[in-house]
């Protein structure tokens, strides 16, 4: 397709974690760069009894930002990171990636991505919980995406110079267009998907895909979702900065089974759960809007979600957009109390994709003559509307 997206060549690969990757800092020692950082710790610790984390402030020492404290040590069987709500399960699960990045001239330059363990969402679950999904990957400080700004600023951090990274405008909200995934995604309980949302500004509706897989390079179709209902208008985030709160109401879903498995849950599920009972057949698009959802998936209509968002422009010009972090625990973010406070991978626009391009690719069906001769009605193949989107993605 003449772009990364067509020139990546995404390899599960044993972990060799050599060389230098996008990190900084000591995951043991903890230093302070401001004074209300130091007075919330501080709280934290010495209100901390019982939990081996004695001795965290030397006798005769007061707190001090730009001073070393250990988190953990083993001389002194000093261990704070329960005080301080930290943990390093993210390690336990790992992943690396290669792909290739294209360029205008024969060839690609090499990348090199490591994928590190989810962190749950709700902070007091996280000393517990262990990974199931991965977190955006980092890349190797050599092996990177050019343009990144960020990567050598990242790189050349320590602890007493953290990384201060160039402010970007904040730019308004507007989701009018089609935003398409740019890699296969990964989510807890071992899910993967590629997503595809197309937003109409002019009434506040909106149409989603979620294309799900049974392995990590998105491969092996399982199953599509089609969603659709309209949000409401967006105003600013009164907890993370640059972020916007929108409602998204969903109304309307329909299930395309793409294998066997999927096929015989749907059929074994409950009559009057999902769709027309024992009805499902690999390949067929069923509504499952009067049945009030499917139980078996988890998808419950009508509800209400509460959304966090974000639009951004990367080096190369490209506009992003960034949409809440799912749950860990699977729940939907139904509450205000639930709305998410991070964002999953962004989504990038599909640059010169017209209002007629944006119906063409709602269809869902190729018209097909049947043996009655009358016209049938077959699905798209899976792989085809994202095979589409990324066709106009505007790469440089």
């Amino acid at each position: 397709m003449g772009n990364e997206a067509g020139a990546r060549i995404a390899a599960r690969l044993p972990p060799r974690l050599e060389g230098h990757w996008v990190s900084t800092g000591s995951p043991y020692r903890l230093v302070f760069h401001s004074r209300r950082a130091m007075r919330e710790v501080a709280a934290w610790v010495n209100g901390t009894s019982g939990t081996g984390c004695s001795g965290f402030l030397p006798a005769g020492r007061s707190w001090a930002p730009g001073a070393l404290y250990e988190v953990l040590s083993a001389k002194t069987e000093r261990d704070c990171t329960a005080a301080l709500g930290f943990a390093m399960h993210e390690l336990s699960l790992v992943r690396v990636e290669k792909h290739y990045q294209a360029l205008p001239r024969p060839g690609g330059r090499l990348l090199e991505e490591l994928y590190l363990g989810d962190i749950h969402t709700e902070w007091g679950e996280r000393l517990h919980y262990r990974p199931t999904g991965y977190q955006r990957p980092l890349q190797n400080a050599v092996h990177h995406v050019h343009p990144c700004p960020a990567c050598g600023i990242i790189y050349r951090a320590d602890e007493h110079h953290p990384p201060i990274l160039p402010a970007q405008a904040e730019l308004p909200m507007q989701l009018g267009g089609s935003w398409v995934s740019t890699h296969c995604e990964v989510r807890p309980a071992v899910l993967f998907l590629t997503r595809y949302f197309i937003f109409h500004g002019s009434n506040h509706t909106w149409e989603g895909y979620y294309y799900h897989y049974s392995d990590p390079l998105c491969k092996q179709p399982t199953f599509t979702i089609y969603a659709s209902g309209h949000y409401t208008q967006g105003i600013p985030s009164s907890k993370v900065r640059g972020g916007t709160e929108l409602a998204f109401k969903v109304t309307q879903a329909r299930v395309t089974p793409m294998d066997q498995v999927t096929v015989m849950m749907l059929n074994s599920s409950e009559p009057g759960s999902c769709g027309l009972t024992n009805s499902w057949r690999a390949g067929m698009e069923q509504d499952i809007t009067p049945t009030n959802g499917c139980l078996a998936l988890g998808i419950k209509l009508p509800h209400t979600e509460y959304e966090l968002f974000k639009t951004e422009q990367d080096a190369k010009d490209r506009s992003l957009l960034f949409i809440g972090e799912r749950p860990t625990d699977g729940s939907s973010p139904d509450r205000p109390d639930k709305r998410p406070t991070s964002y999953q991978a962004p989504l990038v626009q599909c640059a010169g994709a017209s209002e007629e391009f944006s119906k063409y690719l709602s269809l869902k069906y190729l018209g097909k003559q049947g043996a009655s001769g009358n016209e049938a009605l077959k699905p798209l193949p899976v792989a085809f509307l994202l095979f589409v989107a990324l066709q106009f993605l505007r790469w440089d």
